[in-house]
């Protein structure tokens, strides 16, 4: 029995790299991925970096490239073997960015059209992040990590092989890290006239052992300059221990570079401040801001404070859009922004003193950022489930579209793509959902077809027209499946209530929902009903979970990737107690107990598990820790349920080195192929 369970992982790597008609994991891990861009001071240049990689070495290279705003013919800038990010552009309209081609990450600039590449600076081995150059070019900022904490070998330097760590508070790992006794402080920096770094980088925040940006997703957006340069802004949290882990409260720093004084200016305010920017003339300085403590997944307004008054003010208070990705016309009288709306994202403005936001730009698509290049032009990267990014000029007057890259072109020359049609069904509250079901290449209704519910993570995620390299839906359909992907309760893009509606309640109204939208699509004659799987990560991952013990026979085979499956040992165990606290609603030790351990804890429900279930997880997944994995593998096995554990030792919450990630699809695969077989659809 274990060979046959293992016989579809004895292909080699290269099987996949066969010309292929339709998606593979090999496929989407040869496509060139869109990263950042920047518009140069001129307006005409677009800069942008580009990151492929390869199975084989089992690691990825990211490059510079360069395209016309009013379009034209795309150049590679750079080909080196280390990779090149941070990108800006200086006054004088060449360009800077960070590599590690040296053997650390250093400074280095470079004409527009990649000439005359010259390395800049000498930073310390521990190299930097996040540069950012001043509008005048005369300055920049960058951050670096500084130790604040005392190893095992700082206390007892006489036991050098000594292999522990000594914890006495909380926050001692995050997502996938531990703590490494070292914060990302922000450092400011002049720039002398020949180009290069002069004297030594001031640590803005000495002696504080807080991090700036936020860790680990936050990135130079979070850092921000002032037209003059005098003044910097920056996003952190500053909390440690069991404060930390229970708030979201980050702040808005503003510091004085003349003067070396710092300002809280969103004090007060008790969510997640993030992502300064000051107006064009530096009167004013807008950010992001949810406005409840706690809650990770809260709306984000858009507060301005205007440096004049001393007084902020939350332009886009009462709106159900939430704000990202905020920028300020040249005028300074608009502000741009990234909004959520029914399982797209687009381009919204509002004036910079408040009043009505405008919807600029509609379609079946995702502008998941964008930068703008003049009045009424932006360049925004553009997504759909069946295309990666590239990247797109926006008439934000018309709303009109010009495609400017075409990154995968030879990649996916004669590659079939999956309709994707978006429904609404009825949910058991009287209320519309959305539902994306994506069929298979070349599909023929008078065929029946194997179906899977795919459980969205988060819980707050929305299921949008982005192209996932991790939950693909081309991938999933190429293999002969229908999906069926409801933007259920607690998703945003559908009002304040929709998302917040969840929170509580994880195994309520959510996983009836779940249910309405599987019922409604298998109830076409094109959909085997005795062929139905439930998959899903994280929040979905639960959901397959409690499924699996409410399901009544709708389903023939479950996938959970890192999913919670007890809510008593999870909520201790896990990092961010803000998360825990807000989404679940209580601890487990509180009385009265809180239903979600009473009513939603799918441990509690294991008892009627009776189809066949693959769990996988990642040992460096301290969100929701290998343990609960572990957890619903034994209660399989020792319940006699057809079960498979695939663990990654060295993987967190999400899979993210190349051939794990094919090793995943391939487990992935074979399990369904074993319990639902696609490869034999039913014809009527």
């Amino acid at each position: 029995m274990k060979r046959l369970l293992f016989a579809g992982l004895l292909l080699p790597l290269a099987a996949a790299a066969q010309s292929s008609a339709v998606y593979t994991p090999e496929l989407l891990w040869k496509l060139g991925r869109l990263g950042e861009m920047q518009v140069s001071p001129d307006r005409k240049t677009v800069a942008y970096t580009v990151t492929r990689y390869s199975l084989a070495d089992n690691k990825g290279n990211t490059d510079i490239w360069t395209v016309p705003v009013a379009g034209g013919p795309a150049r590679q800038l750079t080909t080196t073997p280390g990779s090149e990010s941070t990108l800006n552009w200086r006054p004088d309209g060449k360009l800077t960015f960070l590599s590690s081609e040296g053997g650390s990450e250093q400074l280095y600039v470079m004409n527009a059209d990649g000439s005359g590449k010259q390395l800049l600076s000498q930073f310390p081995e521990a190299g930097v992040a996040n540069l950012k150059y001043a509008p005048t070019g005369k300055f920049i900022l960058y951050t670096q990590d500084v130790k604040t904490g005392k190893s095992v070998q700082d206390w007892y330097p006489d036991l050098p092989k000594a292999d522990a760590k000594i914890i006495d508070d909380l926050n001692y790992r995050h997502w996938n890290q531990w703590d490494d006794l070292h914060v990302g402080h922000v450092f400011f920096q002049p720039m002398g006239d020949d180009g290069k770094p002069t004297g030594y980088g001031k640590d803005v925040m000495a002696g504080e052992k807080f991090d700036a940006p936020l860790q680990p997703f936050g990135g130079n957006e979070q850092l921000a300059f002032s037209p003059d340069g005098y003044q910097l802004a920056y996003t952190s949290r500053k909390l440690t221990g069991k404060a930390e882990a229970e708030s979201t409260n980050s702040d808005i720093y503003l510091y004085d570079v003349r003067t070396g004084q710092t300002q809280n200016l969103s004090e007060g305010l008790g969510g997640y401040d993030t992502e300064p920017s000051f107006s064009p003339d530096g009167s004013k300085v807008a950010w992001l801001s949810m406005a409840t403590p706690g809650f990770e997944s809260d709306r984000n307004g858009i507060v301005v404070y205007d440096f004049k008054t001393k007084k902020r003010a939350d332009i886009t208070a009462g709106s159900e859009q939430a704000a990202a990705n905020i920028r300020w016309s040249p005028d300074g009288k608009t502000i741009y922004f990234v909004s959520v709306l029914e399982g797209t994202e687009q381009l919204f403005s509002i004036a910079s003193k408040g009043g009505k936001i405008k919807q600029l730009t509609k379609g079946a698509h995702n502008y998941n950022s964008f930068e703008l290049a003049g009045k009424d032009v932006a360049i925004a990267n553009k997504t759909t489930q069946a295309q990666p990014a590239d990247l797109v000029r926006i008439d934000l007057k018309t709303g009109r579209e010009t495609a400017l890259t075409s990154i995968n072109q030879q990649e996916l020359a004669g590659v079939k793509t999956s309709r994707t049609e978006a429904r609404w069904v009825k949910t058991t509250d009287g209320k519309q959902m959305q539902v994306y079901v994506i069929y298979p290449p070349d599909f023929d209704p008078n065929k029946k077809y194997p179906a899977l519910l795919y459980c969205q993570g988060g819980p707050q995620s929305p299921i949008t027209q982005a192209f996932s390299y991790r939950w693909n839906f081309q991938l999933l359909a190429a293999n002969g499946y229908i999906v069926v992907a409801p933007n259920r309760r607690g998703l945003p893009g559908f009002g304040t209530e929709w998302n917040n509606s969840i929170s509580g309640d994880w195994g309520g109204q959510p996983i009836r929902d779940y249910l309405s939208a599987i019922d409604a699509v298998s109830a076409e004659p094109y959909v085997d009903k005795a062929r139905l799987g439930c998959v899903g990560a994280s929040y979905g991952g639960y959901s397959v979970y409690l499924l699996a013990g409410k399901h009544e026979g709708r389903f023939k085979t479950f996938i959970a990737h890192c999913g919670l499956y007890n809510l008593t040992s999870w909520y201790p165990s896990t990092e961010e107690m803000f998360f825990a606290k807000q989404d679940i609603g209580a601890a487990p030790w509180e009385t009265p107990q809180h239903k979600s351990y009473t009513e939603f804890n799918p441990q509690l429900f294991a008892r009627n598990w009776d189809t066949p279930i693959l769990v996988i997880h990642g040992g460096k997944d301290f969100r929701v820790p290998e343990g609960q994995g572990m957890e619903a593998f034994g209660t399989a096995q020792l319940r006699g349920i057809p079960s498979r554990f695939l663990y990654f030792p060295n993987e967190g919450h999400w899979i993210s080195k190349p051939q794990n990630s094919v090793l995943w699809n391939r487990v992935f695969f074979e399990w369904l192929s074993r319990t639902l077989r696609p490869e034999v659809p039913a014809t009527k």
